[in-house]
């Protein structure tokens, strides 16, 4: 299997927003393939977030997307890995490590100490591969939220 993984720019932006409609569906979400595509273009046109994007030959795979936020505790920045996805038929050779290692050598390139992310607890599959590359799963805080 032929694969690539680079960083998405513009002209990437239909295939990512098709792979996020995906993943959104994934997580129980009606399926919004317009309204994923304009967010995922503006992300990417007002750089605020670093997405990566897995080619297998020209078929669009999967994709990590990246927020750098602040780190107050540790007076630093740190990367929220808010979204990995692998095609369901594209799972189990590798993609979503590879997309793992690109994360993590974005936050090397930034001298970035922290990769931060978060699973639904259902999601064994996700779980098992963090913790396979040396995640630590949080026993100090809870995460909470409020949605208005």
């Amino acid at each position: 299997m032929k694969l690539k993984i680079i960083k998405a720019e513009k002209k990437h932006t239909k295939d990512v927003g098709i792979l996020f409609d995906l993943y959104r569906q994934f997580y129980k979400y009606e399926s919004a393939l317009k309204n994923s595509t304009q967010y995922i273009k503006d992300r990417i046109y007002k750089k605020e977030s670093t997405i990566f994007i897995s080619y297998c030959k020209d078929e669009p795979v999967g994709f990590v997307q990246l927020y750098e936020t602040f780190d107050s505790l540790n007076i630093n920045k740190k990367l929220i890995l808010y979204d990995l996805y692998v095609k369901k038929t594209f799972r189990k050779n590798g993609i979503g490590r590879l997309l793992m290692d690109a994360a993590k050598k974005l936050a090397y390139k930034k001298r970035i100490k922290i990769i931060e992310l978060s699973t639904a607890i259902t999601n064994k599959k996700a779980q098992s591969l963090y913790e396979a590359l040396e995640y630590k799963r949080d026993k100090e805080y809870y995460n909470y939220y409020l949605e208005l």
